[in-house]
C-alpha cells in the first residue's frame, strides 16, 4: 500500500510541477495554450522540436524553465516508473487488481481536478503570487514575439538626409500609415545635444538630420530608407500604398 500511495503522491507532484512550468512560462508571454503545450513536452522529455520550441528557449528565462522541468521530469518519470514496478510486484491476482482499481479511481480524481477551471484559476493565482516574489525577473516582455518580428515586420532608424523623399514634410503629409509605417520616435540634434520626440504627432515636421524609429514590414522599411524627393519618390509611395492595402487584405484573410 505504501508504494502505491508514493505512486499517486509522485503522479500528483508532477501534474503539481508541469502546472507551476506551465504559469511561470505564461509568465515569461506566451500564451496560455503554448506555455501549457511547451511545459508538459519539457517534462515529458518529449522533445518536439518545433519552431515554437526553438522560439521558447531562445529566451534566457524561458530556457532556466525548461531546464529544470526536464531535470524534475526526469526525476519524477523513474521515481513513478519504480513505484509502479513495486507496486504490482510480488502481489496476488486479488491485491493487484485492488491496487489497480484504486489507481484508476485515483487517476480520474486527479484527472478531474487539475481539469477543473476553478481549481485551475485557484492553482494559477497562487502560482502566480509565490513566482512572483521568488522569481520576479519572470516578468519578461519579449517585444520579438509581442511587434511579430518573426513574421516579417521589424523596427527600423531610417536617417533622413537632405534628398530624401522623408526631408522637409510633416508626418501627415507623407502619409506613412497608408504604407503600413508607424512613427515611434524622432531623434533629433539640437545644438550640442540630441533630443528624442516619443510618439510624434501628425503636424511634426521630419527634418534633415532626424533620424526616425519606424515600425513596419522589414521589406517598406528598407525601401522607404531608399527613396528620394522628387516625382521618382511620390511614384513610390503610391505603390507602396497598393502594395500595403493588398498586403492587409493577405493578412485579414489568413487570420
Amino acid at each position: 500500500m505504501i508504494a502505491l500511495l508514493s505512486l499517486i503522491l509522485v503522479i500528483t507532484l508532477s501534474l503539481i510541477i508541469v502546472r507551476i512550468g506551465a504559469t511561470a512560462l505564461e509568465m515569461t508571454g506566451l500564451s496560455k495554450e503554448v506555455a501549457s503545450f511547451q511545459a508538459q513536452s519539457a517534462f515529458s522529455g518529449t522533445g518536439f522540436t518545433t519552431s515554437e520550441s526553438e522560439y521558447v528557449v531562445s529566451h534566457p528565462a524561458r530556457r532556466k524553465i525548461i531546464r529544470t522541468l526536464i531535470f524534475l521530469g526526469s526525476a519524477g518519470i523513474t521515481s513513478a516508473m519504480a513505484t509502479l514496478v513495486l507496486t504490482f510486484l510480488g502481489r496476488s491476482r486479488g491485491e493487484a487488481t485492488g491496487y489497480l482499481v484504486i489507481l484508476a479511481f485515483s487517476l480520474g480524481g486527479l484527472y478531474v481536478t487539475f481539469t477543473s477551471k476553478r481549481v485551475e484559476r485557484w492553482m494559477k493565482r497562487w502560482i502566480r503570487r509565490f513566482l512572483n516574489r521568488a522569481f520576479p525577473e519572470l516578468r519578461v516582455y519579449d517585444y520579438t514575439q509581442l511587434l511579430g518580428i518573426t513574421h516579417g515586420y521589424s523596427i527600423s532608424q531610417i536617417r533622413v538626409k537632405e534628398n530624401s523623399w522623408l526631408a522637409n514634410r510633416t508626418l501627415r503629409e507623407l502619409e506613412l500609415d497608408r504604407e503600413g509605417i508607424l512613427v515611434l520616435g524622432i531623434y533629433r540634434k539640437k545644438g550640442d545635444r540630441e533630443v528624442y520626440i516619443g510618439a510624434p504627432r501628425g503636424d511634426t515636421l521630419v527634418k534633415p538630420g532626424d533620424v526616425l524609429v519606424c515600425y513596419g514590414p522589414e521589406k517598406v522599411l528598407l525601401e522607404l530608407s531608399r527613396r528620394t524627393t522628387g516625382k521618382k519618390g511620390d511614384r513610390e509611395h503610391e505603390m507602396a500604398v497598393k502594395e500595403a492595402e493588398i498586403r492587409r487584405i493577405h493578412e485579414e484573410l489568413e487570420a
